[in-house]
Formats: structure tokens, sequence, C-alpha cells
């Protein structure tokens, strides 16, 4: 049985040690080879050019540019490369333009190792899931094979919580803002979250509802000295 080909993954970081470290988290990972380090927006937009990567881990605050316009650059000239952006920055805003510009994942520093080797995997089964409906296109495979095989592709691009169907009022991408939010403090009130993301505390506590109703995140009773005991959401470890 042949082996699938190894991905190649350029790490966009202008912080040396934070870029070495991204690079051995890659290469923890089978199947997927770092093959340059970027440390400014046009070095990474010279070196995607050269070196047509199948990856790029992307930092949002660069020297020159940030992240998000260089993935508008590089969508502008026509490169497909998955993106996974990887930054401290959490505001709405910077979510919702990695979104609209096409990233796959959405990484809030620090993080540990299995979150990238997921996101990944998931960059890694997406692509397979495309090579498949190539295959399936070309053949004489029926209608619902072909759909079924592309609502695989669409099953794994994206983050997950890009993903999920809301409810009417709530957007992708504030929602996007408070689980990257959760994920970075670990655990929140909906004031915290509220000003961690810069939402009212109103709009936050219904994003957190929601996820904790559907299991994408735990709710725990804080009870204090005194009044009605505050309600605190942290990531579900299911």
């Amino acid at each position: 049985m042949t082996s699938a080909p190894e991905l190649t993954v350029l790490v966009v970081e202008d912080d040396f040690m934070v870029a070495s470290i991204h690079t051995r988290f890659v290469e923890r990972v089978e199947g997927f080879r770092v093959v340059g380090v970027a440390a400014t927006g046009s070095q990474a937009l010279e070196e995607t050019a050269r070196l047509s990567p199948d990856v790029l881990l992307l930092d949002v605050h660069l020297p020159d540019f940030s992240g998000i316009e260089l993935l508008r650059r590089l969508r502008g000239r026509g490169d497909d490369a998955a993106v996974i952006v990887i930054t401290a920055a959490r505001e709405a805003d910077t979510v919702r333009a990695a979104a609209a510009g096409g990233a796959a994942h959405y990484v809030v520093k620090p993080f540990p190792f299995e979150d990238l080797a997921a996101r990944l995997d998931d960059v890694r089964r997406s692509r397979e899931a495309l090579a498949r409906i190539g295959q399936r296109a070309e053949g004489p495979g029926h209608r619902d094979e072909v759909q079924a095989g592309i609502d695989e592709v669409f099953s794994h691009q994206g983050a997950r919580e890009a993903r999920e169907r809301l409810p009417k009022g709530l957007s992708a991408e504030t929602a996007r803002a408070v689980l990257a939010a959760l994920q970075t403090a670990g655990e929140l009130s909906a004031t915290e979250c509220a000003d961690a993301i810069g939402v009212s505390r109103v709009s936050a506590r219904r994003y957190l509802e929601h996820f904790a109703s559907t299991g994408r995140i735990d709710v725990r009773l804080n009870y204090g000295t005194a009044g009605r005991p505050e309600r605190r959401y942290r990531a579900s470890d299911a």
C-alpha cells in the first residue's frame, strides 16, 4: 500500500524561539515536514512562491504587515495553501477577518501540542477527501457518491465552531471569539468573557449558554458568600 505523501509546512513567525517551538511541534506529527521559516510578511510571500508549501502556520503580528493582510495577498494571487492562524490575538474582528480570508483554523497562543496536531490532521483529512472527489468525478460514480465526498471536504474545512449551526441572532465570528477566549483563559464568567472579546455581558451569556446546551462547554456554579451563585464556563473535556 502506498503511503500518503508528506505535507510541507511554512512557519510564519517573527519570534525565533516561538518559530522553533512550532517547528518542533510540526515535526512530531506524522506526515508533515517544515520546509521553511519566514519572519516577515514579505519573506513569507517570497518563500510561499518559492516552496509552494501545503500549509502555513501564520502569526498575525508581523513586523511589516499583518498576517491577515498576508492571507489576503496569498488568496489574491491564487495561492490555496491551507492556513492555520496561530496568534495571541483573540479580538472578534481578527477572528472574522481570518475566517473571511479562508483560514482553515485559528489557534490562540499559548496552546498544547495536541491542539496543533489535531488541526494538522484535519487539514490532511480534508486534502484526502478532495483527492477522492477527483477520483469519483472522473469515474462513473453516482451523483450521491460525489456529493458525499464534497460534504466530507466541507466537514473538515475551517474551525469546528465555524461549521456549527447557531441559533438566529448569533454570529459565527463572535462564536469563534467566545470559544477562543475560553481556550485562552480556561474558565470564564459571562462578564469576564464579555470583557475579553468586547461584547455585552448579555450577548456573551447567550453564546455561552448555547454552547453549554450543546455540550461544547461545561458549566459549574460558584457559590459566594451571598446572592445567587455565579455561572462559570469552561471547555468540555468530551
